[in-house]
């Protein structure tokens, strides 16, 4: 036997109990040894230690078997605390949950449109002692500071490789909030992030291969195959908007021309509105002719536009090419939606799924199930805590290439 090997099994059989008790409680003791194949003591020394670090605790009498009513445990959700931050392009957002993902605090910042990695890092830092100092009292029951950090991230280092909508590069997040805060801190993309989230609190869960689609002021998407995250060998796996759909189309802040980023995304909405407009007769956004947003083009469909709605649809179909090229690339067994463009769910998704009905290959594929993330505003911040709810149970969520 190696050395450590005992040490190691013991850390296996707790995170499986772990795992157990977070599935599937309130359980019993007796439960938890009959479904993993632990022996009872093993199950038992195991759950005082953990009674006893206050992951978990005693709840209520489970129905007898024909003795003793057994005590049901469940985890201890409200006793420790996470934060994690929604780094964006334009503002950076900090969540403080419990365990369970139940917000707590939180707070919001607004980026300057030029910056520097240093102006960038003591943002960061702001958000998050935002929402620390209302509950400065319990700031030692803080396990962990996950981030969310939009472009290309080396998850190994934690570091921001590049954030092309910021033009920053080489940026040492996890570094740097480690020394400040004194806390494990994990960095991962936002959309692989906001993927991770649905698996943990959405309608990823139990799902075997989902892609999560983040349409925003960029476009991206998260790649998860039985829970596990897909990196790709350099970290670039799931850069959705930077498909190229036409070749000759606008320049993109990544340097090329076309990317599907500057069709769908939210400020290309809006520019498209804008160019379009001088050849229509009337629409409400013509009093807004000198700066229209993906915002004011949906606020306008909802007052029953014509033009803001025939540009919200065709925005669906380049969206449904666009995913269309995603399905007979991995072939996932759900999509789910998220981002502000998302919100215009109800001009847009019929398009997507016509389009995928039309293009994909076969009739399975063109029945790929597409839905709207139920997360909300915070879907990326939530992501963000499921980053460290991850590393703490060792569920699914695990780096893979």
């Amino acid at each position: 036997m190696q050395t450590g090997s005992f040490q190691w099994m013991k850390s296996l059989n707790k995170t499986i109990i772990m795992n157990k008790i977070l599935n599937d409680g309130p359980i019993s003791r007796a439960q938890i040894a009959k479904e993993t194949n632990l022996t009872p003591p093993t199950v038992g020394s195991i759950v005082k230690e953990l009674m006893e670090q206050g992951i978990i605790i005693e709840s209520t009498q489970g129905a007898s078997q024909g003795g003793r009513r057994p005590t049901m445990l469940e985890i201890h959700y409200q006793n420790f605390y996470i934060i994690g931050v929604d780094a964006g392009s334009k503002e950076i957002e900090a969540i403080l949950t419990d365990l369970s993902g139940q917000i707590i605090e939180q707070n919001r910042i607004e980026l300057e449109q030029t910056n520097t990695n240093e102006g960038f890092i003591n943002k960061l830092v702001s958000s998050i002692q935002g929402v620390i100092q209302p509950h400065h009292q319990q700031q030692d029951k803080i396990i962990g500071i996950g981030v969310a950090m939009h472009g290309v991230v080396d998850v190994i280092t934690g570091s921001s490789v590049y954030a092309p909508n910021l033009n920053l590069y080489d940026i040492p997040i996890q570094a740097t909030l480690e020394d400040f805060f004194q806390v494990d801190v994990k960095v991962e993309n936002d959309v692989r992030s906001m993927a991770l989230g649905e698996v943990w609190f959405g309608q990823g869960k139990n799902t075997p291969s989902m892609v999560a689609v983040n349409l925003g002021n960029g476009v991206g998407a998260g790649w998860t195959i039985n829970g596990q995250r897909y990196h790709g060998a350099t970290s670039i796996a799931g850069e959705l908007g930077h498909m190229t759909i036409d070749v000759h189309g606008k320049a993109c802040t990544c340097g090329n021309q076309g990317c599907l980023q500057t069709i769908v995304s939210g400020p290309a909405i809006g520019a498209r509105a804008q160019e379009q407009l001088p050849n229509i007769e009337h629409s409400v956004l013509q009093a807004k002719a000198n700066s229209i947003s993906g915002q004011d083009v949906y606020q306008a469909a909802l007052e029953g536009d014509n033009f803001a709605i025939k540009l919200l649809h065709e925005t669906g179909e380049y969206i449904g090419i666009g995913l269309t090229n995603l399905i007979h690339l991995i072939n996932p067994s759900k999509i789910i939606l998220g981002g502000g463009v998302s919100r215009a769910s109800e001009f847009i998704l019929d398009p997507i799924k016509d389009t995928i009905a039309k293009r994909a290959l076969t009739n399975q594929a063109k029945q790929t199930e597409i839905v709207v993330s139920n997360l909300g505003e915070q879907a990326t911040a939530l992501g963000a805590i499921a980053l460290i709810l991850a590393q703490v149970f060792e569920q699914k969520g695990e780096v893979s290439n």
